[in-house]
């Protein structure tokens, strides 16, 4: 037997029906979907509850201090390595968890509630706590609460205006006022994507954005309308004796170039990538180090990628102008068989000490960290001034904030052989970190054939 549920008419196909099986396979898929549901909540909330009391700790440490700012800092940073360590995440990323953590415990407990029942999505969560932000503390309490019962009613994409309007009218300061603030926050970052490119995100006024999303969309209209029609004839030449330069490059294409080019250069190129030169990457004057496997400077085809320390693979073609072009960069050319570091190169720095280290640690060697050694500080293990020695041996690179944590925090560091260093949490737990393998090389084509090198 089968139910038909929905429109009588027929012919635009056969209505969807349920037999009695199907119907009672779905009713067991609802059910164990709610428990499933159910029981992620609970624990979501549940490791929340947790980073909050690793944040409450830190606090707890810091209370009484001369510096209580700075004492909180370091102790959280702390707590946040040894979590970090224990769930293979960078302590960054768990001091963010952490801050969030306390946030929702102490300032949105009824919100979490709901959310330990399952009563409300992650969505809502979230919507409720960004919309929260700018809201004073001691009115967050009651938003809490008017926030909560609108997430009860419906979706989390449903109640969003609702939600958003709430804060607007329980802020005490007017949206002037909040908007000279939030410009005076304007920042860029980038956020490393895959396929070596990356974003770059300018958090902007509202009509600046829309002038420069509108700008790029009239200079790329300009573009394709410069473009030969189809009268075009096989000289290369439209009726009007314009070269066609054989621009096939999209709306969305054409407005991305127009924003890097406007960027790096000041003015925009009609076609920066069609054969007349490297286009964007031509004004790049990059200070980065490149791992780049030595066959990959030979402009051969069968190159595999390049390493962009601390960021992401780049394509060999992209390093190879980047070498040619910029007044700076760190070249560790790599054995094409075994990746092994073949020679360090470049910038000119007088200690071959400083080349060597930065070839064999990459990046800062603290847990889960990925900043760039040539962004780093090079740190004594042992201190100098105790009688540590400066030798390979005994150095290493540390950003700026984990050599801090290392000078101010109960972690310690001691280099093993190999380049290998052991960190001692304040708990008493053990964490080793090896020198980063070179990533960039190649596989020969047949077992046993010779090395180049």
């Amino acid at each position: 037997m089968s139910s038909n549920v929905g429109r009588d008419d027929r012919s635009i196909g056969p209505v969807i029906g349920y037999t009695d099986a199907d119907l009672g396979a779905l009713c067991q898929i609802l059910s164990d979907f709610e428990d499933v549901e159910a029981r992620a909540a609970r624990e979501e909330v549940a490791r929340v509850r947790v980073l909050a009391r690793a944040g409450q700790l830190a606090r707890k440490q810091a209370a009484g201090q001369t510096a209580t700012v700075r004492a909180h800092d370091m102790a959280l940073r702390s707590i946040a390595l040894e979590l970090g360590a224990a769930s293979r995440v960078s302590d960054r990323s768990m001091q963010r968890q952490i801050n969030d953590a306390v946030q929702l415990v102490e300032d949105y407990p009824t919100l979490l509630a709901a959310r330990e029942t399952a009563a409300i999505t992650r969505q809502h969560v979230r919507l409720v706590v960004e919309a929260g932000a700018p809201l004073p503390l001691d009115m967050r309490a009651e938003f809490d609460r008017l926030a909560t019962e609108r997430c009860l009613t419906d979706s989390a994409n449903r109640i969003r205006a609702s939600v958003m309007i709430l804060a607007e009218r329980m802020h005490p300061r007017t949206t002037q006022e909040r908007h000279q603030e939030a410009r005076e926050a304007r920042t860029v970052r980038i956020r490393p994507l895959s396929d070596g490119m990356s974003e770059v995100c300018a958090p902007v006024p509202t009509v600046i954005a829309v002038g420069i999303d509108d700008r790029l969309t009239q200079m790329a209209h300009a573009i394709i309308d410069s473009r030969p029609g189809p009268d075009c004839t096989e000289d290369g030449l439209d009726a009007r004796g314009n070269i066609f330069t054989g621009d096939t490059r999209t709306m969305d294409q054409i407005r991305a170039d127009l924003f890097a080019q406007l960027l790096l250069a000041g003015s925009p190129v009609v076609d920066p990538a069609a054969g007349d030169g490297p286009g964007p990457l031509g004004a790049i004057r990059a200070k980065v180090q490149v791992v780049v496997p030595a066959l990959a400077l030979t402009d051969t085809d069968t190159a595999g990628p390049a390493d962009l320390v601390g960021y992401s693979p780049i394509d060999p073609e992209t390093a190879r102008e980047l070498a040619a072009g910029a007044t700076w960069w760190e070249r560790l050319v790599t054995h094409p068989i075994s990746g092994t570091v073949l020679a360090a190169d470049g910038y000119a720095r007088p200690a071959a000490l400083n080349r060597w280290l930065r070839a064999r640690d990459q990046h800062c060697r603290t847990l889960g960290c990925r900043i760039p050694a040539i962004r780093c500080e090079v740190d004594h293990n042992d201190d100098y001034a105790k009688g540590g020695k400066t030798e390979h041996g005994n150095l290493c690179h540390f950003c700026q904030r984990h050599h801090s944590m290392k000078q101010f925090t109960a972690w310690q560091v001691q280099q093993l052989d190999g380049g290998i260093l052991q960190f001692t949490s304040p708990t008493g737990r053990v964490y080793a970190d090896h020198p980063p393998p070179v990533s960039v090389h190649f596989t020969p084509d047949e077992p046993g054939e010779p090395a180049p090198f």
